[in-house]
């Protein structure tokens, strides 16, 4: 078993990493921001938003979209570091909404849980899609617990995690953003993924918080690679260079001893590096 190498401690509660313009782009949903990591791993804190959850992607001109959950709406950076607003997602839901992931057409694909977590009696969540000109609509539901979401390279198919449905759901991607042709991508007996991300090989890495992994899984559900980390692992990306690494975000969870932030970024090496989306 590989052992993996700690990039960086004293997070808060971690998520949504993303690989963007050559450096590792994350939320720490604990401390309210979303961070940078440059090549010598400096940590550069580049927006301050009062959500939970906060997950983040990019639009194909590389500015910066946050899920504003607390505020049921999407934001915008703008170059000068400004954030507008850009979405409403409140029509369409009043419950918390959770990750993104925005295509090459820049729709951005934003799903809800449907019920409010913890706590909240589960009713089944679903995906909104965002146009570029502002157009928001309900375009898939009935989702058990929808949370990591990535877009395969061709752009033709959506894949989700369904937490509570132990599985990887896909769908075809229309013309005009709407999806449709629901299937099981993979199913994941015993494991509820979160985080998810796709490989130059076609292949989704998952991350799950209560078994300290992170799996690669094939089309059809055959396991083909395993990492272990020391605590939850909530989700996870792959670098786009000639040495591809699997960068982790995990933290203790549901353990009463944890003190303080336990939160990191770990890094191990990967058989392919990133493709698709996020």
């Amino acid at each position: 078993m590989t052992t993996p190498e700690v990039v960086l401690t004293g997070i808060m509660f971690g998520e949504s990493p993303r690989w963007h313009d050559g450096r590792l782009w994350f939320a720490d949903w604990g401390a309210n921001q979303v961070i940078v990591l440059d090549a010598d791993r400096r940590a550069e804190v580049v927006a301050e938003v009062p959500s939970f959850p906060m997950c983040i992607d990019f639009l194909p001109d590389g500015r910066l979209v946050i899920v504003d959950s607390a505020s049921r709406r999407l934001l915008r950076r703008d170059p000068d570091g400004s954030l507008v607003a850009y979405a409403d997602l409140a029509p369409v839901s009043d419950k918390p909404w959770n990750d993104i992931v925005i295509d090459d057409h820049g729709n951005a694909y934003v799903d809800n849980i449907g019920f409010d977590f913890p706590g909240g009696e589960f009713v089944p969540g679903i995906i909104a899609r965002v146009t570029p000109d502002g157009d928001v609509r309900q375009v898939a539901d009935g989702l058990a617990f929808p949370n990591g979401m990535a877009i395969t390279a061709d752009g033709a198919t959506l894949i989700v995690a369904e937490s509570y449905a132990n599985q990887l759901t896909a769908y075809t991607i229309a013309a005009d953003g709407g999806l449709s042709d629901r299937r099981v991508w993979a199913a994941t007996p015993g494991d509820h993924p979160d985080g998810i991300c796709l490989d130059a090989d076609g292949q989704v890495w998952y991350a799950d918080v209560g078994n300290q992994h992170c799996v690669r899984v094939r089309e059809g559900g055959e396991v083909s690679a395993r990492v272990r980390l020391d605590r939850g692992a909530f989700s996870c990306t792959l670098s786009r260079d000639g040495d591809p690494r699997l960068f982790v975000v995990g933290q203790s969870w549901g353990d009463t001893e944890a003190t303080g932030p336990t939160g990191q970024v770990v890094v191990f090496p990967a058989p392919a590096p990133g493709a698709g989306r996020p």
